[in-house]
């Protein structure tokens, strides 16, 4: 026996076929692109409305709002590494070779998050631009291997911050196969040299935004934790796991996601620390919170478990990750204090899904640049329908 709908019913799905029959989805010229331990889009300025239109197109391509925390209609996948966006400029200033701007999409709502950079999706902004045509011919060099490698300069509008990026090239074409193996993603690949230039201050203007190695920030239940507050790269929050009174072995991001009281008080301190760095604290995205303990063996100098977005992080943020190296060189704080040997050049920082080494060059006391190795893969050129 079949069953039939009644005729209220029968009329809603007859308006919902029509809707869907004449609806012509948008599309958006697009790269899906993976940057070290991140992926989301890239895109030209030129395939977007103005700026103030990219509310109305880049929520709905990535998937977002989606209440189930999926975003399964979209490019997103629904954890913050794998929503995000970077929109690529011709350069506006003499000494740089591209301009980009970070979008931080969010999953359950529609809003965009511009406040900081990604590190991770920065890595595949010179392979991506090269390939548009962007850069200079004359900034490639030929290695003892006969490899050619281009070098471009890169400023994320985000922060103001140049950073250089040293990747494989054959005449135009970005060339990612290699042997250099990043942890967190399967397989080998060419490396990319990433060197964020002058990268104090990104936020706030200052490497110590409070002017201490380490603050006292007040909690809602009238205790204090001590932090280390950093702004290179993108600003941190860095709290040592010990204070928190947790195991540091059984520190794992199901672990963090699994403990619903313990994300309310790590909240609480990066909300508490963003007010004392001059940040709005009801920005997410900036600062972001580390949790900083010592390593067990000599293969790292210290370990850390970050979030980002509210959301336990699977390996590190790469921006807190060079804010964490450099909070490592700088004397007196909660990240120097603990690690196992000091005064190295290069800092190998332990996270839940492998190492990363940080390289720091400093000159008379400042940071001049902070480097390390990323990879990336172009995975997808075509059309997003949204």
């Amino acid at each position: 026996m079949s069953a039939r709908l009644c005729p209220a019913s029968a009329r809603l799905v007859t308006r919902s076929f029509s809707r869907m029959l004449h609806t012509k989805p948008r599309t958006l010229n697009a790269l899906f692109i993976r940057g070290g331990t991140s992926n989301g889009l890239m895109i030209h300025d030129r395939d977007l409305p103005a700026r103030d239109q990219w509310q109305t197109v880049l929520p709905a391509a990535m998937g977002s709002p989606d209440p189930y925390g999926r975003q399964l209609n979209g490019m997103g996948s629904g954890i913050s590494s794998t929503s995000k966006v970077v929109v690529v400029h011709p350069p506006t200033r003499d000494h740089v070779d591209v301009e980009y701007t970070f979008v931080q999409v969010r999953i359950k709502d529609d809003n965009l998050d511009m406040e900081g950079n990604c590190g991770n999706m920065s890595s595949a902004v010179g392979p991506t631009a090269w390939e548009w045509g962007l850069g200079k011919d004359d900034a490639v060099e030929t290695d003892s291997h006969g490899q050619a490698w281009a070098s471009m300069r890169l400023l994320n509008r985000n922060t103001n911050k140049v950073i250089v990026a040293r990747f494989r090239v054959e005449g135009r074409d970005y060339v990612p196969s290699g042997a250099y193996e990043l942890d967190g993603v399967a397989g080998k690949a060419s490396p990319i040299t990433m060197s964020f230039m002058d990268p104090t201050g990104a936020k706030t203007g200052k490497a110590l935004p409070s002017g201490n190695a380490v603050d006292e920030l007040p909690l809602e239940d009238g205790s204090t934790i001590q932090a280390t507050l950093m702004d290179v790269s993108n600003p941190g929050v860095f709290v040592n796991v010990a204070d928190l009174g947790i195991d540091a072995d059984a520190l794992t991001p199901d672990a963090i996601e699994g403990d619903a009281a313990l994300k309310r008080r790590l909240e609480q301190i990066r909300r508490a620390g963003a007010t004392k760095m001059g940040l709005n604290p009801e920005v997410e995205s900036i600062p972001k919170i580390v949790l900083v303990f010592p390593s067990k063996d000599t293969s790292a100098d210290i370990r850390c478990a970050a979030l980002s977005m509210g959301q336990a992080h699977k390996a590190v943020p790469l921006t807190l990750a060079l804010c964490l190296g450099a909070a490592c060189q700088t004397p007196g704080t909660i990240p120097a204090s603990l690690l196992r040997e000091s005064g190295k050049e290069a800092v190998t920082i332990a996270h839940p899904t492998g190492k990363l080494d940080i390289g720091t060059t400093m000159k008379d006391g400042k940071i001049v640049s902070a480097e390390l190795l990323r990879t990336a893969r172009i995975m997808m050129k075509g059309q997003v329908l949204y």
